[in-house]
């Protein structure tokens, strides 16, 4: 099976340095694509859909041919990688960064080529210590054989690539917050129009795309996009996926597979299924943002159209899997106080609207609650939508609330009823 984003992987194991990703192919896509026209480059991204792998699955080809195609230095475009990855049950852009560095240095200098930015940055999650030393050394030794800077191989092109640290929480990881961040400022949503294309950093034309899409961007160039659609097993939808499953499955983990593989798959191929004892009870398909799927659906591939279909989304396609030892309300409220609190507070439902969810959970948990309590919840479900607030932060968390309470109703019941949880 081909695997081209963890090709070069060694778990356990040093990164390749420059000379061994160059002996591995390493920086051949870019001098080929600095002997293309920019258009080009847009024009085999579109082709072979690639769609973004932060989570909505946005087609990264519509989005960069959404920026100027001319390269005007009175309004310079930007370049943003999103590395702030937050979201609960979510490790696989840390996998990529710490494992093979250059990879994405040179899906950047790729992707900063055909949107015509000559300034791009890494916005990488504080906490990613291990994954910074190595993007730095990789940025360093990059700038040293003149993969970066002026001139960039006597093409003529320039670029300069900066790593920047977030000491920030969740909402830098949205992309407006991301800008903002980036400027010094409060990191918020922004109103909508104008989008980041046409008016983004320092409002310029800028592209924010999340660790594994630009990963994938050399891939592409080197191999073209005929080759890229037919890596995945929906036609529709080109590539292949880091998939993950956390939980108690005897093997969590990630693995690079080819796009629209099944649910049962990843959990007992790769994930060795459940944990002795235990039996599959839900899950969600794509972190802490979705929708919950039963065992009714380890059938369903996943891909952005299945899961969609499927009353889900894939969002980074890294599973959280619930168990039947585990209290799903308490699962809940652990997922509702983080959304909770790293709430940025802009907008009037997610701020109030958030901890008051955490709230009435809390009571079910401990024994407090009352039947109402489960109409508050609903409440909240129909109210914190897309639409009523800023960002998509508060209807993300959402989904595994709504979710959770068609299917786990007659826990929130018993836990009402008993005055108490019934798991501990």
């Amino acid at each position: 099976m081909d695997k081209p984003l963890t090709r070069n992987i060694r778990p356990g194991a040093e990164p390749l340095n420059l000379g061994e990703y160059e002996k591995a192919g390493g920086y051949q896509a870019l001098r080929r694509a600095l002997a293309m026209a920019p258009r080009d480059i847009v024009d085999e991204v579109t082709k072979c859909n690639l769609l973004g792998r932060g989570g909505a699955g946005f087609p990264a080809g519509r989005k960069w041919s959404e920026v100027p195609q001319a390269d005007d230095p009175r309004r310079p475009a930007y370049f943003v990688v999103n590395a702030d990855e937050m979201e609960p049950g979510t490790m696989k852009d840390r996998f990529l960064m710490e494992g093979d560095p250059h990879q994405l240095v040179e899906g950047v200098l790729l992707s900063a080529y055909a949107v015509h930015a000559h300034k791009a940055w890494i916005f990488l999650r504080w906490a990613y210590k291990l994954a910074a030393r190595r993007l730095q050394k990789a940025i360093a030794e990059a700038c040293e054989a003149g993969y970066l800077g002026r001139s960039i191989l006597g093409s003529g092109y320039s670029l300069d690539l900066y790593l920047h640290t977030s000491h920030g929480r969740y909402m830098c990881g949205e992309a407006e917050g991301t800008l903002n961040a980036l400027e010094g400022r409060r990191a918020i949503p922004r109103s909508k129009p104008p989008y980041a294309a046409s008016c983004g950093l320092w409002g310029k034309p800028t592209v924010v795309n999340n660790v594994e899409t630009v990963c994938a961007i050399p891939h592409i160039v080197n191999r073209g996009w005929r080759w890229f659609r037919a890596l995945s097993r929906n036609p529709d939808e080109g590539g292949t996926k880091i998939y993950g499953a956390s939980g108690r499955v005897k093997r969590p983990g990630l693995w690079e597979l080819p796009l629209g593989t099944t649910v049962r798959e990843i959990l007992t191929e790769h994930a060795g299924g459940m944990r002795d004892g235990c039996r599959l009870r839900a899950f969600l398909p794509g972190g802490a943002s979705s929708h919950f799927l039963t065992d009714q659906h380890l059938d369903v591939a996943m891909d952005f159209g299945s899961m969609e279909k499927a009353g889900s989304r894939l969002g980074t396609g890294t599973m959280v899997v619930l168990d039947d030892k585990t209290c799903p309300v308490g699962m809940l409220l652990a997922l509702q106080r983080f959304f909770a609190r790293e709430s940025c507070g802009w907008c009037t439902p997610c701020r109030e609207g958030l901890p008051w969810v955490a709230r009435t959970l809390e009571a079910i948990e401990e024994g407090r609650g009352e039947p109402s309590d489960i109409d508050v919840l609903e409440d909240h479900c129909r109210w914190l939508v897309m639409g009523h607030t800023f960002c998509a932060l508060a209807p993300g968390a959402m989904f595994s609330l709504a979710s959770g309470l068609k299917c786990f109703r007659d826990d929130f019941r018993r836990h009402i009823e008993e005055k108490r949880c019934p798991w501990r």
